[in-house]
């Protein structure tokens, strides 16, 4: 019991230094998107959520290539996804001044490119048990290095719509930016959350353990939650602020960082990454659960309502139970043998 309050305070501690590192890491990376001249679409496809997502692609590494646990990773991506489509939103419409509006951008363009990462991702899970199938038993298998070419490529797809939509915005350079005191805040942030995000990988693997239940469980919840904490700061800050559309945008934009970038990069630095069907296809599931409840209600009638976000708050809270029911051996959706 002793060891699993340990475990749980080290999750906790780490929380916090991912916070911190991303707050820095994100500061920098605006004021040098600024100081550059770097166009918009970039600036918010690529650099600020390649920034509030540094966390979970952080995980994605670190759990592949120092802990060996590929599943954790993937198990880290597909919680926080559905940590950003529930909680975020739901935290920000009660923290922001009333019903939370969305747009029809939003829910007709930034939802369904969403919808299609998560089908590209399953999709490129699919293919790796069918080409490159790991035993006899068929439902095993590795995602290689072209393979994971496939949702990067969706996501320059992604960027290159952006670009259409910002073509004849004019750039303009902040002369008054000092790079370098920026390039090293930069440099700090990342460092801080390689050690956030490693104390949160090693509470996951710890907990696995202790419980004698796959890690990647833990992963989808433990590193998730821990990894989202800077989407969430910047989505309730926005929602605050009256920018709903930028709140709600910017969990769907760093959702699809995540799926389509961060996942692929894993695969690529590990030179390929081994996948259990049978784990992969209820995460995704849920996911695409979540992704269904979060479009329904950002359609009707185009806002969030306070009752909307307790509802999302209590789903997220349905599918932790679930995985804590997982752990403990009393449910058994996810085969974990």
């Amino acid at each position: 019991m002793l060891d699993i309050l340990l475990l749980l305070a080290l999750a906790t501690v780490a929380t916090g230094v991912v916070w911190k590192g991303s707050s820095w890491l994100e500061s920098a990376s605006n004021s040098l998107a600024a100081g550059y001249g770097v166009p918009p679409v970039v600036q918010g496809a690529l650099i600020a959520a390649a920034g509030s997502s540094m966390p979970e692609l952080m995980s994605v590494l670190l759990a592949t290539l120092v802990h060996e646990e590929s599943g954790l990773g993937v198990g880290a991506i597909v919680g926080s996804a559905v940590f950003n489509l529930l909680v975020i939103p739901g935290l920000a419409a009660l923290a922001g001044p009333g019903e939370m509006q969305t747009n029809r951008k939003l829910v007709y363009k930034e939802s369904l490119f969403y919808m299609l990462s998560v089908a590209v991702l399953l999709l490129t899970f699919s293919l790796a048990v069918i080409y490159y199938p790991i035993g006899e038993n068929g439902v095993r298998g590795t995602v290689t290095g072209p393979l994971a070419l496939f949702p990067i490529a969706l996501y320059g797809l992604y960027v290159f719509t952006q670009y259409l939509d910002t073509a004849e915005d004019e750039l303009e350079v902040d002369t008054s930016i000092d790079l370098a005191k920026n390039w090293l805040w930069f440099g700090l942030g990342l460092v801080v959350i390689i050690v956030g995000v490693e104390g949160l990988v090693r509470a996951a693997v710890g907990l696995g353990d202790a419980f004698g239940t796959p890690s990647f469980l833990w992963g989808m919840t433990v590193v998730a939650a821990g990894s989202s904490v800077p989407d969430a700061f910047v989505s309730v800050v926005a929602a605050r602020s009256g920018r709903s559309s930028v709140s709600l945008g910017n969990v769907l934009g760093s959702n699809i960082f995540d799926l389509l970038v961060a996942v692929p990069i894993g695969v690529l630095a590990a030179r390929g990454m081994d996948i259990q069907f049978a784990h992969v296809v209820p995460m995704m599931a849920f996911l695409v659960l979540a992704t269904a409840i979060f479009f329904t209600i950002a359609r009707t009638d185009m806002l969030l309502s306070e009752r909307e976000a307790w509802f999302l708050i209590g789903v997220y809270g349905l599918f932790v139970l679930w995985l804590l029911l997982e752990s403990i051996g009393l449910l058994s959706i996810i085969q974990t043998s």
